[in-house]
């Protein structure tokens, strides 16, 4: 076996057969869930049990999150959705017009991380409108909303990974 050969082989442009794309749909909705707006879950919770000192870690750690959130949201926020819109719209016209199961693979990584980001603005403005009542609540209602999201995009990336698996001849 070459070099080539093998590189082929573990950078292989059919992901939903290769296990490298299965981890990190893994990893990716792991930490999307764990970290709440760039805060560690953890922290809510201690913060819920009524530990003070993570109270108010928490609540400055969502007061600079939330600012900076909104402020990059307000800056470029147009930008950042006419380029999201733009790459989504050419990897979706590749990847099922063409049929192209890479580009597949990666709309169904990135959509859902795009409808996570725009949650967590939402979140982030909620806070600071409020001015930041009942910030572990609603952290964790923000969590259970990526939780059952991770939970509808996992089962239709497997479903939808199975079935290019099983009607795509592997001699392609």
């Amino acid at each position: 076996m070459d070099f080539i050969d093998l590189v082929t082989q573990v950078i292989d442009l059919r992901s939903f057969s290769n296990l490298w794309y299965w981890i990190v749909l893994a990893i990716l909705w792991s930490t999307l869930s764990h970290w709440v707006m760039g805060i560690p879950y953890h922290l809510v919770q201690r913060a819920r049990r009524g530990d003070e000192d993570s109270a108010r870690d928490l609540q400055t750690l969502a007061e600079v999150n939330s600012r900076r959130i909104v402020e990059l949201a307000d800056m470029s926020g147009t930008a950042m959705m006419a380029t999201s819109t733009f790459v989504v719209t050419a990897l979706l016209v590749l990847g099922w017009g063409y049929r192209v199961e890479f580009c597949q693979a990666v709309v169904l990584l990135l959509l859902p991380l795009i409808l996570v980001t725009a949650l967590s603005i939402r979140t982030a403005m909620v806070l600071r409108r409020t001015g930041f009542e009942n910030l572990p609540i609603r952290l964790r209602n923000h969590r259970l909303i990526v939780q059952a999201m991770g939970i509808v995009f996992i089962f239709l990336t497997a479903f939808w990974g199975m079935y290019t698996n099983v009607t795509i001849s592997p001699f392609l």
